[in-house]
């Protein structure tokens, strides 16, 4: 069992080192930025089923990160263990840190501030994936358009068995350039799709007073440059009943604070304000209706239905009210199906097993 507060180094980029254990307070180090170079955080919270699976798609780059660095965040379920079984065979720049539990945003502060030799920077969530070629693509597009303070792109949503169950392609209207005006409709890219220039972010990039701190992030960066998109599907976010994202009235919070605390910095005035705020109220309508949360759903719909981007969506919205939640459940996987037909199984080796797990007898040693 790792100590409470454990430093994991493996600094030999040209061959398969050993990797150490030794209780340390490592210090952030400061190095020039080399060209092309993307430093990597993997925050990690009880995602022992997962967490091997994230590490496994980040050593298929076809884009070795400049290095890697992985913070346990005081799980509880043995991640640390495999994370640092995990660890001795990657071959690159890494460590791993293991500390008390200190939320989020705070460990992507401290993963950012650790990590200097990249220009680029990217987190990759300790439940999430990456497809072989992304770090690649979101670097040389990066590298293409200067004025971009990130990169984004389509995700695939998995399972927990890593099963391809939606994708954003189908659905999500994503724009090339200026963002504004489509994450104020709440329309915001997956974190495991973005990959971020380190000189567009500020010291402390995620407001650690929030619990939807990427959002926030995005509003604010959204006013500084441009997010060049790539239509490309690179990565994958898993659903699972743990995630954030299902607690839809703490979600609505915290979208309608993060749009009013970037209100000054994006221009909007009261009233633009408040129309978009309208909006969101009607978003999450949508969302507690298809999540069979009807009555929350209409008591938020009848005060916000002027802000429904369009008589269709208000329709469907209604419609979806009256319809028995028996039928929401089977349409809900009626398209998961499809959607599992149409992109088949993710592109990376054992995917066929639904597990993208390391050598089982170090795992399971």
């Amino acid at each position: 069992m790792l100590p409470p507060r454990a430093v994991v180094k493996n600094t030999d980029r040209r061959r398969k080192a050993h990797a150490r254990v030794a209780v340390s307070e490592s210090q952030p180090q400061s190095t020039p930025l080399a060209p092309a170079a993307v430093s990597v955080v993997v925050p990690s919270y009880n995602h022992a089923p997962f967490i091997a699976q994230a590490l496994r798609s980040i050593c298929r780059q076809t884009l070795r990160p400049a290095e890697l660095l992985v913070i346990d965040d005081g799980s509880s379920d043995g991640s640390p263990k495999i994370i640092a079984r995990a660890l001795q065979d990657y071959e690159g720049a890494c460590e791993l840190i293991v500390r008390a539990n200190r939320g989020l945003a705070v460990t992507l502060n401290e993963g950012f501030a650790r990590c200097g030799r990249g220009r680029y920077f990217a987190y990759l969530g300790s439940d999430d994936l990456w497809l072989p070629e992304f770090l690649a693509a979101r670097v040389a597009l990066l590298e293409a358009r200067p004025r971009a303070v990130l990169a984004y792109g389509h995700a695939y949503s998995i399972d927990d068995a890593a099963r391809i169950i939606d994708c954003t392609l189908d659905w999500a209207r994503y724009v090339d350039g200026d963002a504004r005006a489509m994450l104020l409709t709440t329309l915001a890219p997956l974190s495991p799709t973005i990959v971020y220039r380190r000189t567009a972010l500020p010291e402390r990039p995620w407001n650690e007073a929030a619990r939807l701190e990427d959002y926030e992030l995005y509003l604010r960066l959204s006013g500084a440059g441009e997010f060049a998109f790539d239509a490309r599907v690179l990565s994958a976010w898993r659903q699972h009943d743990y995630n954030a994202s299902q607690n839809l009235t703490m979600m609505l919070a915290e979208r309608l604070t993060a749009q009013q605390r970037a209100a000054a910095s994006l221009n909007l005035g009261a009233l633009e304000l408040a129309r978009y705020q309208a909006l969101a109220r009607f978003r999450s309508a949508q969302e507690f209706m298809r999540q069979g949360r009807k009555l929350t759903a209409l008591q938020l719909l009848l005060p916000n239905l002027r802000a429904a981007p369009s008589v269709t969506e208000a329709a469907r919205l209604l419609a979806g009210l009256i319809m028995p939640q028996t039928i929401l459940r089977r349409r809900k996987q009626r398209r998961r199906q499809q959607a599992g037909a149409r992109y088949g199984l993710l592109p990376l080796d054992d995917a066929e097993s639904g597990r993208l797990s390391f050598d089982d007898e170090k795992m399971a040693g």
